[in-house]
């Protein structure tokens, strides 16, 4: 790497000090623009779409966020709503404590700071939910303050741009890299380089610089990076604890009955704040069969139907769900079931309601 092209920073390591240009031309010529979020200094709707897109695919939530804004026009708009209408327009969008998080966040915006977003990214971190990426995301786009991102994918950028040997499971490393990324940032840079810079790290590791298959040839920072140079880009980024998954089995209880005039109704129970599934709507969810079972009074068992198990992928967990349906009629009432209340099949859309739990009620209506 020429003189030119580099430059001893951050206790003698040497950075590219091209990457920056580099990067913010490439946005601008070949980045992503026509993302409904961007072209935008609003801080609700840039913190509204940096929640969404944590852990979740552009594609997805493309359908989410314009009803969502729709609904929660501003942040006073959301801070009163209701957290079942909250969670009713985030199911399907999984990672459910980040529908919470939005909620007290644009709570605490009105009661704390006027309805007013803080400017800094120092300030923004202290509100609920905002993380230091999240909140260098909004002032950078919002401010254009000087202020790196370091979400997954750009850790990823990074640590192959500089081939860092660090380990990112480990808290030091990740401090390490962080100062790296504040090194990285453009001199002095005006608010659109900002939004071309911050825009392009995202861009870069969403669609070139990729876990197992990196475009390199395509990369505009290519000639700078050293695991490329090196032909040792997937060693990066080196992360020596990997996330162990748990598998478990759930039982649902699937209570359907048909009222004197037609309609469809569900038996629906709150569930526990923390969990999975928080606070959403859900069947009642058992253990194992015998559980599901004994729950219910003598007599009604026999009525039990099982339906096809379904597989539901977490973060950290594998669930099976095993649902079983109980047809109840009409005159029956609620004495003997579980907690809970009957929801009308036609106003399932307004319930906050697990994706799979979801599916298989539609399947049933």
């Amino acid at each position: 790497m020429s003189a030119a092209m580099s430059s001893p920073q951050a206790g003698g390591r040497v950075l590219p000090v091209t990457f920056a240009p580099l990067l913010i031309a490439w946005q601008r010529h070949s980045g992503r623009s026509g993302l409904p979020w961007q072209h935008t200094r609003d801080p609700y709707r840039v913190w509204l779409s940096e929640v969404m897109l944590q852990q979740t695919q552009v594609s997805t939530v493309l359908s989410y966020y314009p009803r969502f804004l729709l609904r929660f026009p501003t942040v006073g708009a959301l801070a009163e709503g209701s957290a079942d209408e909250v969670m009713a327009l985030w199911s399907g969008l999984g990672y459910y404590s980040r529908a919470r998080n939005l909620h007290r966040c644009a709570q605490v915006v009105m009661s704390e700071h006027g309805g007013v977003f803080p400017a800094t990214a120092e300030q923004l971190e202290t509100l609920p939910g905002i993380g230091a990426s999240t909140a260098a995301a909004i002032a950078a786009f919002c401010h254009g303050e000087r202020v790196s991102i370091l979400d997954g994918n750009v850790r990823r950028v990074l640590s192959r741009l500089l081939a860092f040997e660090g380990d990112l499971a480990q808290a030091q490393p990740q401090r390490e890299l962080w100062h790296l990324a504040q090194s990285l940032l453009p001199d002095a840079p005006s608010g659109d380089d900002m939004t071309a810079y911050t825009q392009g790290l995202m861009d870069l590791g969403a669609t070139v610089c990729l876990r197992s298959k990196p475009l390199c040839a395509r990369c505009p920072v290519q000639a700078v990076c050293q695991a490329h140079a090196s032909d040792q880009v997937q060693r990066f980024p080196v992360k020596s604890r990997r996330l162990q998954r748990r598998f478990e089995s759930w039982w649902l209880l699937l209570i359907c009955r048909t009222t004197s005039d037609g309609s469809r109704q569900f038996w629906l129970e709150r569930r526990p704040d923390r969990g999975i599934w928080a606070g959403l709507y859900a069947p009642p969810v058992f253990s194992d069969e015998e559980a599901l079972r004994t729950a219910l009074v003598a007599g009604v068992q026999e009525g039990l139907v099982p339906l096809e198990p379904v597989a539901h992928s977490l973060t950290h967990r594998e669930l099976r769900l095993h649902p079983l349906r109980l047809d109840l009629t009409a005159t029956q009432d609620a004495n003997g079931l579980p907690a809970g209340q009957w929801v009308s099949a036609t106003a399932l859309g307004d319930w906050g309601l697990p994706a799979p739990v979801r599916q298989m009620l539609a399947a049933l209506s």
